[in-house]
């Protein structure tokens, strides 16, 4: 729990590090968001910051993976958007409103709950079939977002947060499915390739939804569907349980969590924080 904690605390710190150097970069040129903005983020040494917490986060992620339910690790995850918030009011100088800081104290209190409350990751490796429907799922979600490009603004933008959550959500069951790390048992794995598909499909759909629609619409989507579905395969299939009687707490406590980082969705997106809080409050 510790390491799912940290890693959602990495991931907070880095968007916020991300957006203070993208500003930066903007800042010194005059230039809109282009490719050549990205270059000029990389001399930034925060922005480079917030790379390497991205790939800490991830290591940190695959760690409580191996060692706690889905359903916590997920949780704690979605908590990185209080994270963001809090980081932003203070770097950014984003004005958060009375229900985001109550919404922050939800979410604290739910992972309290699911820290209390959560046992030991499941011991089954799932039926065979499961490998196969995380591939499976992994390319439904490519064509789903492909087919919801035609969609209107804002149900597009849903869609594709939707998906993208998903695809997150592939490749944390994925994971789990990886029994044996032998090069040549990784080969045979096709959850190695649900995991790849999955990573890779949820960064495209994200990006577009980032593009073309709200971005909180878009992170509402990305949390329900990052944290719901992983949640149940764990539960159902690959024996995640709670501490003996207290299933009743964890699921409130997995609740009230994602509930409260839906209510900050509008964080989902570091550089648009930075673009709203304005030149004036810039650091």
């Amino acid at each position: 729990m510790i390491c799912a904690l940290s890693s959602a605390v990495c991931i907070g710190t880095a968007s916020v590090l991300q957006a203070v150097g993208a500003r930066a970069a903007q800042l010194g040129t005059g230039s809109g968001v282009d490719v050549a903005l990205m270059l000029r983020a990389l001399r930034q040494w925060r922005y480079v910051a917030g790379l390497a917490l991205y790939g800490l986060s991830f290591a940190l992620q695959i760690v409580a993976l191996l060692t706690i339910p889905i359903y916590a690790v997920e949780a704690a995850q979605a908590a990185s958007l209080a994270v963001t918030a809090v980081l932003a009011a203070r770097v950014l100088k984003v004005r958060l409103r009375g229900t985001e800081w109550a919404a922050v104290t939800v979410v604290c209190a739910g992972l309290a709950m699911l820290g209390l409350s959560v046992g030991a990751d499941g011991r089954s490796d799932g039926p065979p079939a499961l490998r196969y429907a995380m591939l499976g799922v992994a390319f439904a979600v490519l064509l789903a977002g492909a087919a919801a490009g035609r969609l209107p603004g804002r149900a597009r933008a849903l869609v594709l947060g939707f998906g993208a959550g998903t695809g997150f959500g592939v490749v944390s069951v994925s994971v789990r499915l990886l029994d044996d790390l032998a090069p040549s048992a990784l080969v045979a794995n096709p959850a190695v390739y649900a995991l790849l598909l999955g990573g890779g499909t949820a960064f495209l759909l994200l990006t577009s939804a980032f593009q073309r629609g709200s971005v909180t619409t878009a992170t509402a989507g990305m949390v329900v569907g990052e944290t719901i579905g992983p949640a149940v395969v764990g539960v159902v299939w690959l024996g995640d349980r709670t501490r003996e009687g207290l299933a009743v707490p964890a699921a409130v406590g997995f609740a009230v969590a994602v509930a409260g980082a839906l209510a900050l969705a509008r964080f989902g997106e570091p550089p648009a924080i930075a673009a709203a809080a304005g030149p004036a409050d810039a650091p």
